[in-house]
């Protein structure tokens, strides 16, 4: 009998742990789309430049993704529609139109840098002209999307984020300072200067971006849609438990912690490795990649490339997808990626166009690194008056119902949201200095 119950035990650890990498979901996937290359780019600077002193960023900025992100997969799990959707209904036009054109705008300039991000890396594994890469990667992205069903999709969505475990493969593959690191992950490192400013805001634009915001809602639709809860997007109202609110809280839990675990590793490396020997001004992807190599070996090198490779497959995406749920939603067409391309064509069209325009992005001349970092800095300026729109939203009992916004969330909500604010005005006012 004793030897039956300790030869179920290990079973039964191991069905618990595939029930609960079963339940990861929209939370776990924005989390990790959140590492897109232009997170890699903006820590990977800011620990060459600065070293570890904005580790801080790592471990602060989790409770905050955390509640913004439960706030946008509540709103979308509680009212079966979209934000756009929402926003359309309770809010005026102007305000409408005005949040999905600063979207669509942000979204198409951080996928043209993502493009550009995943074409220089592959480079250096294959020696193919940077254009036909960006062609190639650019058609793949959007036959993912569009020819597999949703329900694969999703699947490909949440292995593509293992490839995200090749930075912390490779923080511990260099030598740290383990001690120095601990000091600078606990107690924040202030300073006023423009770069640090700048590196500050590209992190808080990486990991609080509009496009997760949109993302994640319709997600959770998306889900409910999977789940037979409803039938389609934007139509019924779903019935859903505190159960399933708590799920889905726990998810993004999970997803913006793994987020921020990853980034911070990012960090270290580059800190590590590039800031110790003296290189600070990255330009390129490539210039990360090959720097590393005589630095830390082929190894790191590979890992290094392949993680932008895939972070940029799962998070353009991400990108072009939310851009369209936005757009689609504002002129009330049918939306979604459980509809085939037959039923939706107009969804899929935004997704196209947008991936396209950024594929177009990479013309103008501007180094992919520094590209990306700017495009993490616009998602940190556009975020707030978002976040004020999904605060109010959240705590509106004819939208949300009995699941409006706790004490402590709101708090959190409005502290980042001001904190983000703060930090743009610093930044804009230190350009004059």
């Amino acid at each position: 009998m004793k030897a039956q119950l300790e030869k179920e035990k290990p079973s039964r650890i191991i069905d618990k742990i595939k029930g609960f990498v079963k339940d990861l979901g929209p939370g776990f996937v924005t989390g990790a789309a959140d590492d897109d290359p232009t997170a890699i780019a903006a820590y990977t600077q800011s620990g060459a430049q600065f070293g570890y002193r904005l580790l801080w960023t790592a471990l602060f900025t989790i409770p905050f993704m955390t509640v913004v992100q439960q706030m946008c997969g509540k709103i979308g799990a509680v009212t079966g529609k979209g934000l756009a959707h929402v926003i359309k209904e309770h809010y005026s036009k102007k305000i409408l139109y005005a949040t999905v054109i600063l979207l669509l705008i942000a979204n198409i300039i951080n996928i043209g840098a993502d493009l550009g991000a995943m074409a220089a890396t592959t480079q250096l594994l294959f020696k193919i002209p940077f254009i036909v890469l960006l062609l190639i990667i650019t058609l793949s992205t959007l036959a993912i999307q569009i020819f597999i069903p949703y329900k694969n999709y999703v699947k490909y969505l949440k292995y593509l984020t293992l490839t995200l475990l090749a930075y912390a493969i490779v923080a511990f593959i260099v030598k740290q300072k383990w001690s120095e690191i601990a000091v600078y992950t606990f107690i924040p490192h202030i300073s006023f200067n423009k770069s640090y400013l700048l590196s500050v805001l590209a992190i808080f634009g990486t990991n609080i971006s509009p496009y997760l915001f949109f993302w994640q809602d319709s997600q959770e639709v998306e889900e409910e849609v999977k789940k037979n809860k409803i039938k389609s997007m934007g139509e019924v109202t779903p019935r859903v438990t505190t159960n399933y609110i708590n799920k889905l809280k726990l998810d993004t839990i999970v997803g913006m912690t793994f987020s921020n675990i990853i980034v911070f590793f990012i960090c270290i490396t580059a800190a590590s490795t590039l800031g110790a020997h003296g290189i600070t001004d990255i330009q390129t992807p490539s210039q990360a990649a090959k720097a590393l190599l005589p630095l830390a070996g082929n190894l790191t090198f590979v890992l290094f490339t392949i993680g932008i490779m895939g972070s940029g497959l799962l998070a353009v995406p991400v990108l072009a997808g939310s851009a369209s749920y936005a757009f689609t939603e504002s002129f009330g067409w049918k939306e979604g990626l459980y509809l085939k391309l037959k039923n939706a064509y107009g969804f899929y069209a935004v997704i196209a166009v947008a991936t396209i325009a950024g594929l177009f992005v990479n013309f103008l001349g501007i180094k992919p690194f520094r590209m990306l970092i700017y495009s993490a800095a616009l998602n940190a300026v556009l975020a707030p008056p978002l976040l004020i729109l999904i605060i109010l939203i959240s705590n509106n009992k004819k939208i949300i119902g009995k699941y409006k916004n706790s004490l402590l969330t709101n708090s959190l909500g409005i502290f980042i949201t001001v904190l983000m604010f703060i930090t743009s005005i610093a930044f804009f006012l230190s350009l004059g200095k």
